[in-house]
């Protein structure tokens, strides 16, 4: 009885190791993407702090910064994978999140939303709105940052 018990525990340290290896060897890229985009931002822009970052993955790979400068003006910073070309805003000079999810319900229905974030296409930033309609099919919903236009749908899939 004392061997199975052993060898129980022995298992779990083992598959926590694992599960732990597989997590980091995951992860890794996109931290070493978040370093390589702060290190640009800090350079480019004078980032001070970082609030959130993420990738974008739309016509093109796209760094997204959200964060402050040295001023404490809340900032976004995108910086295209390729072009490494920075593009900055004061977070204040376009749509907020809620605004950008209150068009899609000017227009449309959703069920639910799943997700709201900041993308970049063709050097135009935008929010993507990630939601299910009525009948359960995923839809995309693009609204330029600045404006509020309509960009882009992709519905039914």
């Amino acid at each position: 009885m004392k061997k199975i018990i052993i060898s129980l525990i022995i298992l779990v340290f083992i598959s926590i190791g694992l599960f732990t290896k597989v997590y980091l060897t995951a992860v890794d890229p996109v931290s070493a993407a978040e370093k390589k985009a702060v290190v640009l931002a800090k350079e480019k822009v004078h980032l001070s702090e970082v609030q959130d970052f993420h990738i974008y993955n739309g016509l093109e790979t796209v760094n997204v910064i959200e964060g402050k400068n040295k001023k404490g003006d809340s900032i976004i910073v995108w910086i295209p994978e390729i072009s490494k070309k920075v593009f900055v805003e004061e977070a204040k000079n376009g749509l907020s999140k809620e605004e950008a999810v209150q068009r899609l319900y000017n227009e449309k229905n959703p069920k639910k939303v799943i997700s709201v974030r900041l993308g970049m296409e063709n050097d135009i930033p935008l929010w993507e709105i990630y939601y299910r309609s009525e009948n359960n099919l995923i839809n995309y919903y693009y609204v330029h940052f600045n404006t509020g236009e309509w960009l882009k749908k992709i519905e039914n899939l």
